[in-house]
Formats: C-alpha cells, sequence, structure tokens
C-alpha cells in the first residue's frame, strides 16, 4: 500500500528507516543480552543455560532431564550434535558447570524469519541433567498469561548497552509484561505481533540486548515467553518474546516423539 505513495517523500523516508530498523533488529536479535539489569546470584536462577558453540551465544532454559527450550532463530539449520549446553553457573568462564552436548535439535516447522513468529526450538542432551540446587527445571504455564502491567524477570548473559562490553555474570532484571495492542503500538517497524508473541516494557534503557535469545521470560515461578526479537537495545521499544502456552502442544508432542 504505502509504496504506490512513492510521491510523498517524508512518507517513503519513514518506511525506508522503518524497514532498516527492522533488518537491525533481525541481524542483532540473533544474539539478544540485557541492558540495565544486575548480576545474579549463584543458584538464583537453576532453570538458566548458555548455548554455546564454542562460546556463548543464546540463552535456554531446562525443561526436564533431557530437553532445553529456546528460540528457533538460535537454532535453525544448525548440526544436531552442534550446540553445547552449560547449566548450574552463573558465570561464563566458569569451569564449575555441568556441560551437555546436544543430540538432537528441533525448531518450529512454521518458523518465518521475516515475520519472526513460531520462534521456539527444543534442544535434546546425550545424557540426563543432574539436578542440584543449581540446576533444576522450569515450570511451564497451565494457563495463558493475561495479565497487563505486571512483572516478570529476564535472565541472560551479554553486552550490557549497544556495542558494550560482555558481563561475565549472569544479568537479571524485572520488566512488566504489556498487552498486545500495547506493543503493536510502541513498535516501529513493520512486523505484526500476534497472541503468539508476549511483550515486555519498562523504560527506556531496560530490556534486552544482543545476546538474551531463546532464553526465559518468567513471571511468579512459570516461563511465560522465549526471548525472540525487538529494537536493540533498550531503547525504550517493546520486548518481544515467543508465548510459551501457545506451543505447549508442540512442545510435548516433540518430547514424546524421540
Amino acid at each position: 500500500m504505502y509504496l504506490y505513495q512513492s510521491t510523498n517523500f517524508f512518507l517513503t523516508m519513514k518506511i525506508i528507516v522503518g524497514l532498516l530498523v527492522l533488518c537491525l533488529a533481525v541481524a542483532a536479535y540473533a544474539t539478544p543480552r540485557i541492558v540495565g539489569g544486575k548480576d545474579a546470584s549463584e543458584g538464583a536462577y537453576p532453570y538458566q543455560v548458555s548455548l554455546r558453540r564454542p562460546t556463548h551465544f543464546c540463552g535456554g532454559s531446562i525443561l526436564n532431564s533431557r530437553w532445553i527450550l529456546t528460540a528457533a532463530h538460535c537454532v535453525q539449520n544448525r548440526e544436531h550434535t552442534d550446540v553445547t549446553v552449560v547449566a548450574g553457573t552463573v558465570l561464563l568462564n566458569s569451569t564449575d558447570g555441568q556441560t551437555y552436548q546436544s543430540e538432537y535439535i528441533v525448531w518450529h516447522n512454521g518458523f518465518n524469519m521475516l515475520v519472526l513468529r513460531n520462534d521456539i526450538a527444543l534442544i535434546r542432551v546425550d545424557r540426563d541433567i543432574q539436578f542440584n540446587d543449581k540446576v533444576r527445571p522450569i515450570s511451564l504455564p497451565t494457563e495463558d498469561f493475561n495479565k497487563a502491567d505486571y512483572p516478570a524477570v529476564l535472565t541472560g548473559w551479554g553486552r550490557t548497552s549497544t556495542g558494550g562490553p560482555l558481563p561475565n555474570n549472569l544479568q537479571e532484571i524485572t520488566l512488566k509484561v504489556i498487552s498486545i495492542p500495547k506493543c503493536q503500538l510502541k513498535l516501529i517497524f513493520p512486523i505484526v505481533t500476534t497472541e503468539s508473541h508476549i511483550c515486555t516494557l519498562t523504560q527506556s534503557g531496560e530490556g534486552a540486548c544482543n545476546g538474551d535469545s531463546g532464553g526465559p521470560l518468567v513471571s511468579d515461578g512459570v516461563q511465560i515467553g522465549v526471548v525472540s526479537f525487538g529494537r536493540p537495545c533498550a531503547r525504550g521499544a517493546p520486548d518481544v518474546y515467543t508465548r510459551v502456552f501457545k506451543f505447549l502442544d508442540w512442545i510435548n508432542e516433540q518430547m514424546t516423539q524421540f
């Protein structure tokens, strides 16, 4: 529709800028990270894992003794044995964590990188994960999350600002879940959010940045989202996650098929 209004210079320029921002957002959110957070204490988020090849590139969460939940764009087209999963530590340089190798990777067959929908994937590790005080599975939702302006915790490793340093310590931040209509209104690039997404927004300077993709968004001890995309980094626009509840059937189906 907009392309037919080429005589309107300012509208055309707005579209071009929007598309450029979209391209930057898609590229940057291949590995999003946290801005405005703080160091997480040891054992505070026992479900959090680091995905490495060989260094950290995405986050994930433990579902049970063999399965890790992450984003499709983190693992799409990777070989099944291409990812190392590290659990049980908040430090990227620690040698104390548990290390597992992927033996099977599956992403949603409806995943579309251009419109960023169905951005969800699973990794099966090569042996049972050993649970302890620092390594535990996260609970999945039993009902949809429909609370607006409600707190949720995002965790992950990565840059604390655009182009900034990579923190060694896992970062944590409490954000607010916002409604899908409000989320769409505040997004400045032409991707349509749907009910299969969930969004957070507090204020400029707080949110995801390059490196947290695939990581968990948790509210009241339940994982409600998987980091998917947004406008890097924490510039006052929403961060968008895959809504876990919408994919429970897919998750269970994949885990029982293997």
